[in-house]
């Protein structure tokens, strides 16, 4: 979500690292800068739309001729270049335009784990006195602290999430279909005021220990765990959430199986708080699990925004302190419980300075979510 605290920090980081401007190149990096999503952008990757930031914080965004009215509209203030597509070669553009603003010569940072390597070659020969430095890492670094605006988006997606999952659990009953839920939760995501929608699970009885399956046409029955899970978006921002319900009664063991993942979903909202370590966050919840023998994950969390999965990750390779402004999923998880299914509860959360936030505060997830 673009705001001026996003352009000073990015702007104070590139002087930092001694570059004169950097190019986003990924639909999340564009979104990021602009605040607004092209709409064909992450559907082809040719269609590029990239922007200009300027150590001095001025921008410059160039898009495929289609998109110009539409960018333009939400962008009033800002230079568009468009390009078009059956004409011109985008990176000619860029270079042009590169070239235009006197950084022929300059240091120059570029997403170099997006751009195609054929257009960075390209790019590379036309403008062969410009420093190619890579800048993902610094963007995904200043993306890890979010601001204000950002967070009352996620917010806002968190619970627009949680609702249409409880929602589609209330719609159905037993006898309807996986996809009778998936058409409740499609409904509902958009009713609540959601642009879109990325990675639907649905996966009941058996298959609710499958990770990431859509909904099929099997049918709920008496005692069936029914795993749903849904990333609302909005401004090219995701907001994940999981929940875990049963089918009139609970098979055997899945109470207590339950009980014990809410506890250590506590757990791990306890101990999430600015100086926190990820990876004593995650070691604590693996010992929890094998308190009652359930098998262990490679990560218990992970940083969220404009990519499903940003970090830090609460995991076995990754150690970095917590810091305020950080969004987090949480999804304590087994996939085999080895009683032929499968419970997962994500929660989106806000570390903030004193500790943190569940921002997917909807539905009450101590127990599980009985579908008639």
């Amino acid at each position: 979500m673009y705001g001026s605290s996003i352009i000073n920090r990015l702007c104070a980081n590139l002087v930092a690292q001694g570059l004169d401007a950097l190019v986003t190149a990924s639909p999340e990096n564009f979104s990021y800068v602009n605040g607004i999503v092209v709409p064909s952008q992450p559907l082809m990757r040719w269609r590029h739309a990239l922007t200009i930031v300027r150590s001095n914080g001025e921008r410059t965004v160039i898009v495929v001729d289609m998109e110009h009215s539409t960018v333009a509209q939400s962008l009033p203030g800002v230079e568009i270049v468009p390009w078009g597509e059956f004409t011109d070669r985008p990176m000619e553009v860029l270079a042009a335009v590169l070239t235009d603003l006197g950084l022929d010569r300059g240091h120059v940072g570029m997403e170099m784990d997006y751009l195609p390597a054929r257009d960075y070659l390209e790019l590379a020969q036309l403008l062969p006195g410009v420093t190619w430095l890579p800048c993902e890492e610094l963007l995904a670094r200043q993306r890890q602290i979010k601001t204000p605006e950002e967070i009352s988006l996620l917010r806002r997606l968190s619970r627009i999430s949680d609702q249409s999952i409880l929602d589609a659990y209330q719609a159905v009953a037993a006898g309807d279909s996986e996809m009778d839920i998936a058409a409740a939760l499609t409904r509902g995501v958009f009713t609540l005021g959601a642009e879109s929608f990325k990675l639907m699970i649905v996966a009941t009885g058996e298959r609710s220990q499958l990770p990431n399956v859509g909904p099929s046409e099997r049918r709920l029955k008496n005692g069936d765990i029914c795993r749903v899970e849904i990333f609302s978006m909005l401004n090219g921002y995701h907001a994940g959430v999981c929940r875990t319900a049963m089918v009139k009664s609970a098979p055997p063991e899945a109470e207590r199986i339950w009980a014990h993942l809410h506890e250590a979903k506590l757990l791990v909202l306890d101990m999430a708080r600015p100086g926190a370590s990820t990876r004593n966050i995650y070691e604590a919840f693996i010992a929890h699990l094998d308190k009652i023998g359930l098998p262990a994950i490679k990560f218990i969390g992970h940083g969220i925004g404009l990519h499903l999965h940003e970090e830090p990750y609460l995991g076995m390779y990754d150690d970095q302190p917590l810091e305020p402004g950080m969004v987090l999923g949480v999804e304590p998880l087994v996939y085999e419980t080895g009683y032929g299914f499968g419970m997962q509860n994500k929660d989106m959360i806000l570390i903030t300075e004193e500790g943190c936030e569940l921002l997917s505060d909807v539905s009450d997830t101590e127990y599980l979510i009985r579908v008639d």
